[in-house]
């Protein structure tokens, strides 16, 4: 193609692709001329190809950070991205699983944009890994957590660290983490097994309900011991303040002639008996409205306004204390 910038108006989005649309041109003559390498895509005779798909975000002309394209990469759903290989080498720790640096063939002039690598990845999953690299964001996709699962995986492929390249202002880390309430398990493995600590805190704070003996030997293993450390600390931490807070009965007040401190005895004895209940069985995840069914019933029988006062402001302090402690790892 000798012309590198598209006409808005030759471009229309198919939506084909879960994270990414890709468009065809409508006279594939002024985009490009596949080479003759091109049927190692498929059996059918180039010939017989009418349009070609094209990233909506990597084709010539598109506004993104960095170099003009000078690499194409064709997905294995035959889609093409047009790419700076400089900034694919500088985000690969491999040479882009060693196919980098790519060079045309002699005499070739392969789309006028330098070389093609086919890519043995579908477009959804290369999508997300260029969108990554380029550090650019695509609000308008919801890929799914399998394919969030396996774009991770293969990042490592690409010699691209999910640690550094998973970040809470990339897109990718707002795609995983939009996936906290429905597999928060999964999600908070998968971040740990990367070690992606902002990503694994915030999934922790789903796990809070979970019953920490259901954990299976393989996601404990594929958790790793740190997190996993921190995960049963996080449980067994909010446990023990809870008890800590929960067991000192409401203060006292001065003997009056119609309670005496051994009247306020009554409800030393009751609160102690419905705390110890609830210490007994306390979970990381015990919300402050279930200590409060649990211990307000006491004020029923409490016929002095001085001791419903400072039983009332003994809740308040407890529910207080309680939202305040950490929930995550």
């Amino acid at each position: 193609m000798e012309n590198p910038n598209w006409a808005l108006d030759d471009i229309t989005a198919s939506g084909l692709l879960e994270f990414d649309s890709y468009v065809p041109h409508k006279d594939l003559n002024q985009l490009l001329t596949p080479p003759e390498s091109y049927d190692s895509f498929g059996d059918d005779d180039p010939s017989d190809y009418n349009s070609v798909s094209v990233s909506t975000s990597f084709f010539p002309g598109a506004q993104v950070s960095g170099p003009a394209p000078d690499l194409i990469l064709v997905s294995s759903d035959n889609v093409h991205f047009y790419v700076n290989s400089p900034v694919l080498l500088c985000a690969s720790e491999n040479g882009f699983n060693f196919m980098l640096p790519a060079t045309t063939p002699e005499g070739r002039d392969y789309f006028g944009r330098g070389p093609i690598l086919a890519i043995p990845e579908l477009a959804s999953v290369l999508s997300i890994i260029l969108h990554t690299i380029y550090d650019i964001s695509c609000p308008q996709c919801s890929p799914s957590f399998d394919t969030l699962v396996e774009v991770v995986s293969i990042m490592k492929t690409y010699g691209i660290s999910p640690k550094h390249a998973i970040t809470p202002s990339t897109s990718v880390h707002g795609f995983l983490l939009g996936h906290a309430a429905t597999r928060p398990l999964e999600l908070f493995a998968l971040a740990s097994h990367n070690d992606l600590y902002e990503l694994a805190v915030s999934a922790s704070s789903f796990l809070l309900s979970m019953t920490l003996s259901t954990l299976s030997d393989e996601m404990a293993e594929q958790i790793g011991p740190v997190y996993l450390k921190r995960l049963f600390f996080m449980h067994l931490g909010r446990a023990e303040v809870l008890r800590k807070i929960l067991l000192p009965p409401p203060y006292p007040h001065t003997s009056t002639p119609t309670c005496s401190y051994q009247q306020q005895k009554y409800l030393t004895s009751a609160w102690t008996l419905a705390s110890a209940y609830l210490a007994w069985d306390a979970r990381a995840d015990l919300s402050t409205s279930a200590i409060e069914s649990a211990l307000s019933p006491l004020a029923d029988r409490l016929s002095c306004e001085l001791c419903r006062a400072g039983f009332n402001e003994r809740i308040k302090e407890l529910t207080l204390r309680w939202s305040t402690i950490k929930r995550t790892i």
